[in-house]
């Protein structure tokens, strides 16, 4: 089956937080958005089409999460990360945030701390902050050949008997890196000895491109596991953020009745009857669209590498192993943020994530969404070279 990514529906009058927020965080509508992290791709047609059939049953009251879901959602993470849950591991969740933030309140105290990897997605340092934590940042390291790795030898400075948990990015996002198992063991070694815990947020695991693969935390080792919860989910790997829907896996018992007591006081319930449809159909009917989509996006990506290497004294683009998210090294155009995030709105016409926002070591990057449609995507390359070559001008 060949899907068409060429074209996708207009989002303009939907309330799609990407345009609804324009004249907000750019002062302007008159930009093309590509900045929050879903895609300007149509939603699969086998999901809409399983919604649209349990639409024809008239009653929608509370309903639990059915079993099938999960199983669904843990043969996809079995075939294609390697990686086994059983059924009692298994919590619903509205978002990884979400997820993220009971974490925090389960495995730490006011007082203590918890490490991030930055330049990060804003929520994992400002979750911190916000529930009096201490933030321990171990910003990655940027490598001469503009790619990134953990700082091993800085968090082992950082860590002591206050550090308690870890929030791992993998992939990471911003910086498009699947991390390698070495790596990853790294990290686990560290957390091992501290007595750290692990929320490792693997939301983006899906979308890879070969030949890297990633590798779950919990997969390294039973001792991994016994550290590590897990968020994941299909939101972004098959567009339907709309759904609010995701998971926990928490194959330690400690662990999870840790979490479970924060879980409960919140009161997450089971979400939405079409959330759990759209979920469980995602993953026992994507793996075609989702391999057609990756070849899409690296089309796509491609694009943009073209484009920076047509000014290499102004723009570098990360090299990319997974996510939708370009980032790009913007310190050759001789701009602040703040100039810098002008330029793309005015010049460019283009709105993106301002690299600061990320953690002051995303200083002068830009984060380009460029999960859109190829009709969308020759726009975006249009506005920048146009904004580009006026600029070296």
């Amino acid at each position: 089956m060949n899907y068409d990514f060429s074209t996708s529906a207009p989002r303009e009058d939907t309330n799609a937080e990407k345009y609804m927020l324009r004249e907000e965080l750019f002062g302007t509508n008159d930009v093309l958005p590509v900045w929050v992290a879903d895609m300007d791709i149509n939603t699969p047609d086998f999901v809409l089409s399983a919604v649209k059939k349990r639409l024809e049953h008239p009653i929608f009251g509370y309903e639990e999460v059915p079993r099938s879901a999960f199983e669904a959602q843990m043969a996809w993470m079995k075939k294609e990360h390697s990686v086994e849950f059983a059924l009692e591991d298994m919590l619903y969740s509205h978002s990884v945030v979400a997820s993220m933030n009971v974490a925090i309140e389960a495995f730490s105290s006011v007082g203590d701390k918890v490490i991030v990897q930055t330049p990060v997605y804003p929520p994992f340092f400002h979750s911190v902050m916000e529930h009096e934590r201490i933030l321990l940042k171990n910003p990655l390291k940027l490598k001469d050949d503009g790619t990134y790795t953990f700082d091993i030898e800085d968090l082992k400075s950082k860590i002591d008997e206050k550090t308690k948990l870890l929030l791992l990015c993998s992939p990471h996002n911003p910086v498009g890196r699947v991390w390698r198992r070495e790596e990853l063991e790294q990290i686990l070694e560290l957390c091992l000895e501290h007595n750290i815990v692990v929320f490792s947020d693997e939301i983006h695991s899906d979308l890879v491109y070969a030949p890297n693969v990633h590798i779950p935390f919990a997969s390294l080792s039973q001792e991994a596991r016994d550290i590590t919860v897990t968020a994941i989910g299909g939101a972004k790997t098959f567009n339907m953020a709309g759904f609010a829907i995701s998971s926990v896996a928490i194959p330690n018992k400690t662990l999870r009745e840790r979490f479970l007591k924060i879980y409960k006081r919140i009161h997450f319930a089971n979400g939405s009857t079409l959330s759990h449809v759209a979920f469980e159909t995602a993953y026992r009917e994507g793996k075609i669209w989702l391999e057609e989509l990756k070849v899409h996006l690296l089309k796509n990506y491609c694009m943009l590498k073209e484009l920076s290497e047509k000014f290499p004294h102004l723009i570098k683009l990360t090299p990319i192993e997974g996510t939708y998210l370009a980032w790009f090294d913007c310190r050759g155009l001789g701009l602040r943020d703040k100039e810098l995030r002008e330029f793309f709105v005015h010049k460019a016409g283009l709105g993106l994530s301002a690299g600061i926002s990320f953690g002051r070591e995303g200083s002068r990057f830009m984060r380009l969404n460029f999960a859109v449609s190829s009709a969308k995507m020759l726009q975006v390359i249009e506005k920048l070279q146009k904004a580009l070559q006026e600029h070296r001008n």
